[in-house]
């Protein structure tokens, strides 16, 4: 099977975290016997400087003249590669038109980035559903990474399944010694709860906190490591009493994720889709958004209990193994395609 993956995220570099998963998913489905052409930014179409960063929208109201200029190289490069390939693949809901235009079956994913603000999934879904109906029923298969975006694409009349993203599971770890050090991995910006994270922390003694990502509330922790590469990422996750998720929005989690599959139980929001892939006290604890004295009692918790630690560990290992495993997700993904092509 030929497919064309489109996406507007791709990492520039072996250290560059963007759109790793993508890169995962290329390689697995080349093992399960696909051929796989990728058109990203800079690699089958220019973006002309709108896709890193900030990210596309942000970016896009900076520069709003480049949007049709990216577009345009976006379709005309899609359209050629299109011509050689069964399916397409279109990762994130406002490149659907575009793969639509190429004239061949195209399966959709919906990943809920927060960064998009009212152009998040969820938030189109709720407030723009006309919009978000006509989006969501151009592709012939919907593939939402958590369920609440599959519920909300099926919702608004599309062919929706849920298909997350995969995850190497690694081979157990040592439980850590020393002090328990408290993980965050990502951008350090609001939508991630950052703020609620500095506050709950105030009062936390006995753990220290290990920040990995950038971002305009990076001021909130001067120790903060920067974006770190992927592969050093891992030995933060082996090292790591627990990973500590407080997003205010969230369409999967991958960092939660990856986290459970190393065995570090995770302390994650309801928001958006964490509350899916985070079983509560059975691979983790989950508390409200926002709920600053609910994350600090959390953090106690592991802290003072490392049997919950490897219980939790053990079970997030367990369902990342069952849920998340490669050969599940391609399996998934292969039937979504020949879903598209035959339908």
């Amino acid at each position: 099977m030929r497919v064309v993956m489109l996406t507007t995220s791709w990492p520039r570099d072996e250290g560059d975290y963007a759109g790793r998963f993508l890169v995962n998913q290329v390689r697995e489905l080349e093992r399960a016997g696909c051929t796989v052409e990728v058109l990203a930014p800079g690699r089958g179409f220019n973006d002309f400087g709108l896709a890193y960063g900030a990210g596309v929208v942000a970016n896009a109201k900076r520069s709003p003249w480049k949007v049709p200029l990216m577009l345009a190289s976006m379709l005309r490069n899609l359209r050629r590669a299109a011509k050689r390939a069964d399916v397409v693949h279109a990762h994130w809901l406002l490149v659907a038109p575009i793969a639509w235009l190429a004239g061949k079956p195209f399966v959709l994913t919906l990943h809920g980035s927060p960064s998009a603000g009212r152009f998040e999934d969820l938030e189109l879904a709720t407030r723009h559903k006309r919009l978000f109906r006509w989006l969501v029923t151009r592709p012939r298969v919907v593939i939402g990474v958590s369920k609440p975006l599959a519920d909300a694409a099926a919702g608004g009349g599309a062919n929706a399944i849920v298909i997350p993203h995969g995850v190497d599971v690694p081979p157990a770890r040592e439980e850590p010694t020393g002090t328990p050090i408290a993980l965050f991995a990502g951008r350090i910006a609001r939508e991630k709860g950052v703020e609620v994270l500095a506050e709950a922390m105030e009062q936390v003694g006995g753990v220290e906190l290990v920040v990995a990502g950038d971002g305009p509330l990076r001021h909130l922790f001067p120790q903060a490591l920067g974006f770190v590469p992927h592969c050093d990422l891992h030995e933060l996750y082996r090292r790591a009493s627990m990973l500590v998720l407080p997003s205010y929005g969230e369409g999967f989690g991958v960092v939660a994720m990856e986290a459970m599959s190393h065995g570090v139980p995770v302390i994650a929001t309801t928001a958006g889709g964490l509350g899916w892939v985070i079983e509560n006290d059975v691979s983790g604890i989950v508390v409200t958004p926002g709920d600053v004295d609910g994350l600090r009692a959390a953090i106690l918790r592991l802290r003072d209990d490392s049997e919950l630690r490897a219980r939790l560990g053990d079970g997030g290992r367990q369902r990342a193994r069952d849920r998340f495993g490669w050969d599940h997700v391609n399996e998934l993904t292969l039937d979504a395609y020949r879903t598209a092509i035959t339908s």
